[in-house]
């Protein structure tokens, strides 16, 4: 496996949507999500995960190191029992699994080294692997180097109801009293969203081995995440910038706050109604930087 990363990273990603629903809310009929104390948008840390997982997926599809375990194609009690197979035990039955550590005393170890050796989002985000946590085996929760906060629109948003209909009916018998079909869907005229996140090298080197490799695809990945992911429903979404934040050390050398208070957004002057990205006006100061601590845009 590549050597794991030895510094400690904090990022913003600065992401926007236009004419579309950028995270539907199942609560509340897949109206965008919204803080309603604000009327800021949010949109989840699962959501953009889910992205980033469908991007390496795409591009990494037939390289065994860049599985996905969190994946729309394979239950996870299958990915769960190939581990096992591959650890010496691939006949056990799941009675049998709480006394597997009995049997085979390195068995957490083995599970963990090709639970993350396969897959890229457990190196990244770590997981909770239900059939082993249900053996009561240590490995059954992996906590990730890469974490990522719920993003928040830069301002209020104001989601739109669109009525929409089609032509086609779904039953004969509907055929027979009616034309069309009527549906609706939600969208945000245009909203820019801020999130931030963190990545730790001191838990990338103990416990998911999460590289330099992973790092550089990680990136690659936020910053193309909405590029194969389109969609009627999300209508044009895109990173506009990533902000990444190097410290020489894995322990850190300023804290994450700080930093992130250096890059400012606000819209620009005279504009009431930000419809663009280019209404507003990114700020990111980097002079005097802490000791220790270098700054890099991409985008």
């Amino acid at each position: 496996m590549a050597e794991c990363i030895r510094n400690r990273y904090d990022f913003v990603v600065l992401f926007d949507v236009e004419n579309g629903n950028p995270n539907g809310d199942p609560d509340a009929g897949n109206m965008p999500r919204i803080d309603p104390e604000t009327g800021c948008g949010l949109v989840t840390d699962v959501c953009l995960k889910r992205k980033i997982r469908n991007y390496v997926e795409s591009v990494k599809e037939n390289d065994p190191a860049y599985g996905i375990y969190i994946s729309e194609t394979e239950p996870l009690n299958r990915s769960d029992r190939k581990a096992l197979a591959e650890s010496g035990h691939p006949n056990i039955k799941d009675s049998d699994l709480k006394t597997l550590k009995k049997a085979d005393k390195d068995i957490d170890q083995k599970l963990l080294d090709y639970m993350c050796r396969h897959y890229f989002d457990i190196r990244a985000f770590g997981a909770v692997m239900t059939t082993f946590v249900k053996a009561s085996l240590n490995c059954g929760q992996v906590r990730g180097p890469v974490q990522l906060g719920f993003a928040r629109s830069v301002d209020p948003i104001l989601p739109q109801e669109v009525t929409i209909t089609r032509v086609a009916i779904t039953t004969e018998e509907d055929a027979a009293k009616k034309s069309t079909e009527m549906g609706r869907k939600y969208i945000v005229p245009y909203g820019l969203y801020r999130v931030e996140g963190f990545v730790s090298a001191n838990l990338a080197q103990k416990t998911t081995g999460f590289s330099e490799e992973d790092l550089n695809l990680l990136w690659q990945a936020i910053l193309n995440m909405f590029e194969l992911d389109r969609s009627a429903a999300r209508g044009k979404m895109a990173t506009r910038s990533l902000i990444v934040f190097k410290h020489e050390s894995e322990f850190g050398n300023a804290p994450a706050w700080k930093l992130f208070e250096r890059v400012r957004v606000a819209r620009r002057e005279g504009v009431s109604v930000p419809r663009s990205y280019s209404d507003y006006e990114i700020a990111i100061d980097t002079e005097n930087l802490p000791e220790g601590v270098e700054c890099t845009v991409m985008g």
